[in-house]
């Protein structure tokens, strides 16, 4: 498929974005001013403005002179970077690569794109509407290559260029080819006023006369070396979209348009042998803002069914407001599907049942993410390191879980002190307070000691006790070292049984 690239210059980026704020400016000479050595320099000028003279690089002083009823604000330092990351963004609804191409344009890689909106004519004069209902005089043009489609943009006498590329880059001016001002000068005083006359001159004179950047221009231009644009948002693997051809605001068309997206991006991962963990539905609403919602899966899945259902759930938080134009399913993490070989006996297949897994993400989508958490024996003594936290149910234990001696179904992450008394040495406590109640040892069960592991830290082993108080409630104690009668030991809390 033939690339084609959109170029979108905004003529009047900042004070187009100052007329949106204000709208009496576009009646008005206009321009933003910011300090410069000691002066007030305008840095950006609007069409009334211009016509009167006055442009950027111009000092308000002598401005004003020219024109006395001159409008002017202060310009915000960074403004562009920040109004054309938004834009950007805004553009992704006409296709998945939008780079910024500052100080006042986009790049958009059109490729495969035009069609949705009946072609490429079409598709340009979208874009242009569109960004002069948000009050923003634009130029686009489209081309197979960026440099001629930014010098469209810029230098031809119409903004929508489609046929005829290569004669109509020719018949531009060298200042098209994005090149440094010096070298334009240059040019002009040898009498060079189109690209043609410079492709007729050798490259080894063009080399030695003017650098490496214009050939590179050149090249870049014509399509002999490829130039790679930076994405405002990187494009994920795999990703779907879903254009409308008229603005979507039920729920009924929401849960249309993510069942489609979801069975075209399943049957790609399905034979891929690949499985969502994570999914991201992204809406972009007319009015410029983008709904999303998301879901995760304990166990990858390409089940669209299943993973409509963890949407679904979500589905009301969706605010489509005027309309939605624009639909996105991304599944920024994917994991590798094993189909197990399925037996004919003994069939139970416990946490490899796909049914388990479906079960655990229908209810984490209703109890919230984070509150279903798995756990696997570590190989480290010391309590709280013995045990870590599944990535997903696929994860294997390295180790066996521990069953020879007693463990708490609640461990705390950090152990708390408590206060006790102790008959004597090695004994269990009589009794201990812990967060201002006195518990009364029934009965206990120990010592089991646990050294510490020396090959990560230093420090004391501990001593624990199973204790039962009077009312029936079990508590693991440990002592930190031994016994001493002139520094009496620490006592700790640690785990809680049922």
């Amino acid at each position: 498929m033939p690339k084609r690239y959109i170029s979108i210059w905004f003529r009047y980026l900042l004070t187009d974005r100052s007329a949106r704020h204000a709208p009496q400016l576009n009646k008005v000479p206009f321009v933003l001013v910011a300090p410069e050595r000691g002066r007030m320099m305008i840095v950006a000028a609007n069409a009334l403005a211009q016509k009167e003279n006055i442009d950027a690089g111009m000092v308000l002083a002598d401005a004003k002179a020219v024109f006395p009823a001159l409008q002017y604000k202060d310009a915000k330092p960074g403004l562009e970077m920040v109004l054309l990351h938004n834009l950007a963004e805004w553009c992704i609804r006409y296709g998945p690569v939008v780079a910024i191409d500052l100080p006042d344009g986009l790049i958009l890689d059109a490729t495969g794109c035009a069609h949705l909106w009946g072609g490429e004519n079409a598709y340009l004069q979208d874009i242009t509407n569109r960004f002069r209902r948000l009050g923003y005089y634009v130029h686009v043009a489209i081309a197979d290559t960026v440099g001629k489609a930014w010098a469209f943009a810029r230098f031809a006498s119409s903004g929508n260029i489609i046929v005829d590329e290569t004669n109509t880059l020719l018949s531009l001016t060298p200042a098209s080819l994005r090149i440094e001002h010096s070298t334009i000068e240059r040019l002009n005083k040898l009498g060079i006023r189109q690209i043609r006359e410079l492709v007729n001159i050798p490259r080894p004179a063009l080399r030695r006369r003017f650098g490496h950047l214009l050939l590179q221009r050149l090249d870049q231009a014509f399509g002999q070396e490829q130039e790679f644009i930076q994405p405002v948002q990187p494009v994920e693997t795999f990703e779907e979209r879903l254009p409308c051809l008229e603005p979507i605001s039920t729920a009924r068309g929401i849960e249309i348009a993510l069942t489609r997206l979801l069975d075209t991006l399943c049957e790609r991962l399905y034979k891929q042998q690949k499985g969502i963990r994570t999914a991201v539905f992204k809406c972009y609403r007319i009015d410029g803002k983008v709904e999303q919602i998301e879901i995760g899966t304990s166990r990858a899945s390409h089940n669209a069914l299943h993973l409509f259902k963890l949407f679904e759930l979500k589905i009301d938080t969706i605010e489509p407001a005027l309309g939605i134009e624009l639909f996105i399913l991304q599944a920024p993490k994917v994991d590798d599907i094993i189909v197990p070989q399925e037996k004919l006996w003994n069939g139970t297949s416990g946490l490899l049942d796909p049914g388990i897994a479906e079960l655990i993400d229908r209810i984490e989508g209703k109890v919230g993410p984070g509150h279903i958490h798995r756990y696997l024996p570590a190989e480290h003594h010391w309590p709280e390191r013995s045990i870590k936290p599944a990535t997903s149910l696929d994860d294997t234990p390295l180790i066996p879980w521990r069953t020879d001696k007693p463990r708490p179904i609640q461990l705390l992450p950090v152990p708390e002190k408590i206060a006790v008394t102790a008959p004597i040495p090695d004994y269990p406590p009589m009794q201990f307070n812990y967060k201002g109640k006195l518990h009364k040892v029934a009965k206990a069960d120990g010592p089991e000691r646990i050294e510490r592991e020396w090959w990560i830290d230093k420090g004391l082993h501990r001593d624990y006790y199973v204790v039962e108080n009077e009312q029936g409630q079990r508590y693991w104690l440990f002592r930190l070292g031994h016994y001493d009668e002139e520094q009496k030991p620490e006592w700790y809390v640690h785990g809680f049984f049922a």
